[in-house]
C-alpha cells in the first residue's frame, strides 16, 4: 500500500473512531436498533449515560450519517431517531465483531 493511500486508510479510521470510539455509541446504536427512538427513553435504556452524553452521542451519530433524527410538530414537540442505511450497516458490523468475541471467549 503506497504512503498516500495509508494516510486516505488512516484519516477514514479517525473519523470512523471520534464518532463510535466513545463506550457510549455502540450502546445508542444497539438501542435505536432494538426499536428505543426518543432521547427521554434512550437515557433511562442505557444504564450510566447522562443526559449531556446522550445528546453529544446523538448529534455526533446524526452529524456522522449514522442516525436520521425526526421532529414532530407537536406540543409537546417531540424527537424520534432512526439508523440510516449506514447505521444499519454499522450494527451488523458491530454485531458480528461480538458474536467473534464470544467465539474467541469460548474457545479458551
Amino acid at each position: 500500500m503506497d504512503e498516500k493511500k495509508l494516510k486516505s486508510s488512516r484519516k477514514s479510521y479517525e473519523r470512523l473512531e471520534k464518532v463510535i470510539g466513545c463506550k457510549w455509541s455502540v450502546s445508542v446504536l444497539e438501542a435505536v436498533r432494538l426499536g428505543i427512538k426518543r432521547p427521554g427513553i434512550l437515557e433511562r435504556s442505557i444504564e450510566g449515560i447522562s443526559t449531556k452524553v446522550l445528546s453529544e452521542r446523538l448529534r455526533r451519530l446524526t452529524d456522522y450519517g449514522l442516525l436520521e433524527k425526526h421532529i414532530f410538530a407537536e406540543v409537546p414537540p417531540r424527537t424520534e431517531y432512526t439508523l440510516t442505511e449506514a447505521g444499519e450497516s454499522l450494527v451488523l458490523i458491530i454485531s458480528q465483531i461480538q458474536e467473534l468475541d464470544e467465539k474467541i471467549a469460548n474457545s479458551k
